[in-house]
């Protein structure tokens, strides 16, 4: 029997769509109707079921509000002209997840949970996908720890939900970064390349730190020396210098993202020369300097790429030069969203469709 053909579906009597203002979309207010929940208990997954999206009940002694085990993704399908649906790189963020959860002691969740009960949870929510340029429905699947016991220990039980929400736009406006070196987002042989709550959660501090001072993010510098850069804010970070799409290497204390992995990919396609390797504050200064660095950006699901205007370096404000439709991450940009929207060859096996 197919999971699909198991799965319990028990649709919402009022749907809260009506309500959804899809010119105004933003990122993170709308959630969809329903969410997939499965738990883990004595050894192994239950069947998943499809519910109308709501509260949950927990114990204050779930180990996950205590002991921080708790992991999630985020990933984005597209409705197409023809009716259809694209999950984007289903494949690689399902397979990011497995890594996130081993790091954190969680056992990973079935494949066919996780891919065919996503299908099923967006068939039976289809039509909150946004028909607007530019919008996605945003996919949230989230694991946490949900034994109820306050002793310091590795779960037994663990809860597997999945929602979705209809978003528009991320970051309209060019970034302004200040380079972080007194705080740092995660160190090595730490927790930096789950995607974990906690290292989350970590980052605030700093970087309401950085809001106060007139700052839209920082750029994270390694924590061993604070002298290379790791990530931007909440993205993976990129540079064009010398007319070279540079990235730093991912390691235990960067995530691998999945949009990085697919710009560097179309890089190699349009023939753009483009590394993966160490950048250090003194590089990116000596690049302002003599002006050959052209861009800057953060990278990542919910953005794309995210143009950076301003770099603060050492008490001093760099700005990029202007912008515009041939600038490299923008090429990039347009190449993966024609593949979303199956306007250009899938020659990678990015897309899901149903």
């Amino acid at each position: 029997m197919e999971l699909t053909d198991e799965i319990m579906v028990q649709r919402t009597t009022k749907s809260r769509l009506p309500e959804v203002d899809f010119n105004k979309l933003g990122f993170g207010n709308y959630i969809s109707d329903h969410m997939l929940i499965c738990y883990y208990k004595n050894g192994q997954w239950e069947t998943p079921s499809i519910v109308p999206f709501g509260d949950i009940s927990l114990s204050p002694a779930t180990l996950a509000l205590h002991y921080g085990q708790s992991v999630f993704e985020g990933l984005k399908a597209f409705r197409l002209d023809d009716g259809r649906v694209n999950l984007f790189r289903v494949q690689k963020h399902y397979e990011r997840m497995l890594r996130s959860l081993s790091r954190m002691c969680m056992p990973g969740i079935p494949e066919e949970i996780f891919v065919e009960g996503l299908r099923r949870l967006i068939e039976v929510d289809k039509d909150w996908l946004p028909t607007q340029p530019g919008g996605a429905l945003y996919v949230r699947p989230i694991m946490f720890a949900s034994e109820a016991k306050y002793g310091v220990k590795i779960s037994d039980e663990y809860c597997f939900i999945m929602f979705t929400g209809p978003v528009g736009s991320y970051f309209s406006n060019p970034l302004r970064l200040k380079v972080e070196t007194d705080f740092t987002r995660a160190a090595k042989g730490g927790t930096g390349s789950a995607k974990c709550a906690g290292n989350y959660g970590g980052a605030y501090y700093p970087t309401q730190k950085a809001k106060e001072a007139g700052f839209d993010q920082v750029l994270w510098t390694d924590a061993r020396e604070n002298k290379y850069i790791e990530e931007s804010g909440m993205m993976n970070a990129m540079f064009v210098i010398d007319g070279v799409l540079v990235t730093p290497p991912t390691s235990d204390s960067i995530l691998a993202g999945v949009t990085r992995d697919s710009l560097l990919t179309l890089a190699d396609d349009l023939g753009i020369p483009n590394e993966a390797r160490p950048i250090a504050i003194t590089e990116l200064e000596n690049a302002f300097r003599h002006n050959t660095i052209s861009e800057a950006f953060g990278a990542g699901t919910a953005a794309v790429v995210a143009p950076i205007a301003t770099i603060h370096l050492n008490g001093i404000d760099h700005h990029l030069p202007a912008y515009n439709d041939n600038s490299i991450m923008f090429q990039l940009k347009n190449r993966l969203e024609a593949i979303r929207k199956c306007q250009e060859e899938d020659k990678h096996g990015w897309n899901f469709l149903f």
